[in-house]
């Protein structure tokens, strides 16, 4: 008899318990996900007052190129630094996750060591970032260590 009030006590409690529906919003967030294609990540970034989080991704070469720490991405190199804004985690206190999309820049060297820069952006301001900067800033980057 002990035996069935517990069994029948703990389904009623199991049962009970999965029945919660997530009534969270997301309070009009829109999160983006990026696809870097054949290129793999490289490093990542935080700019707390901008409250913006980057990605680098790129390709072997750009990897090369990082790895050497020189100032000038190696012939063939693609990178791409994708920035979003930032957001609380609705489901974990503490926790970050990346909401709109801000930018994606784009450095690549073509077979004649040509370096060009792009990027697409949809912020308000138009500001058009130093080619040259933007380059240094690139070649700052110092990839992460993978065990």
């Amino acid at each position: 008899m002990k035996n069935t009030i517990l069994i029948l006590l703990v389904s009623l409690v199991a049962l009970t318990s999965c029945s919660k529906e997530n009534n969270d919003k997301d309070n009009g967030l829109s999160r983006i996900v990026f696809d870097p294609g054949n290129l793999k990540f490289i490093s990542n970034s935080l700019n707390p007052k901008k409250e913006t989080m980057s990605a680098l991704y790129g390709n072997e070469k750009a990897l090369e190129s990082l790895s050497k720490e020189s100032q000038t991405p190696e012939v063939g190199a693609v990178m791409k630094l994708v920035t979003w804004k930032y957001h609380d985690n609705p489901q974990y206190i503490g926790g970050t996750i990346t909401g709109e999309l801000v930018s994606i820049e784009t450095v690549q060297t073509d077979q004649s060591g040509n370096i060009s820069y792009a990027v697409k952006d949809d912020l308000t301001e138009s500001s058009s970032p130093d080619k040259e900067e933007r380059i240094k800033y690139f070649m700052s980057y110092r990839p992460v260590s993978r065990p």
